[in-house]
């Protein structure tokens, strides 16, 4: 009766680890990067970044999104020096997010800025909702 309890246990325990590592498996198809800056010249090291993860993660490469927070916003009017970067980002899949609330805290009205760029709400809500989705993430 004490092997049966105990290799009942011993079975569970297994399975449940099995199954946890196969959910786990079937969320990470792709690898999926968020990066969040306060400084817009650390986009060019940021998009140099993706391009080598891209190249090493090959098929697995997914998602790559860097949230742009706080009174750099600012410097985003500069549509000239801000296309370089765009077309760059564009180039290796990047996606340039802008946070909403320090667009609204500096005055930056999003008819000043490109069009190509998404602003989110709340950059640092956005950034915790990838993470809870598997990005991995990085603040600079």
């Amino acid at each position: 009766m004490k092997n049966l309890f105990l290799s009942t246990i011993v079975l569970v325990l297994a399975l449940s680890i099995f199954s946890a590592e196969a959910q786990n498996t079937m969320h990470h198809e792709k690898n999926n990067y968020v990066v969040l800056t306060k400084k817009i010249p650390q986009l060019q090291p940021i998009i140099l970044t993706a391009e080598a993860l891209a190249e090493e993660d090959g098929e697995k490469f997914g998602d790559f999104q860097v949230i742009i927070c706080g009174k750099t916003v600012t410097d985003l009017t500069d549509k000239e020096m801000m296309q370089k970067f765009i077309d760059k980002a564009e180039k290796a899949n990047v996606k340039i997010v802008i946070c909403g609330l320090s667009m609204k805290k500096f005055e930056v009205d999003q008819k000043d800025i490109s069009q190509e760029l998404e602003v989110v709400g709340n950059g640092i809500l956005h950034n915790f909702q990838l993470q809870k989705k598997g990005y991995l993430s990085v603040e600079l």
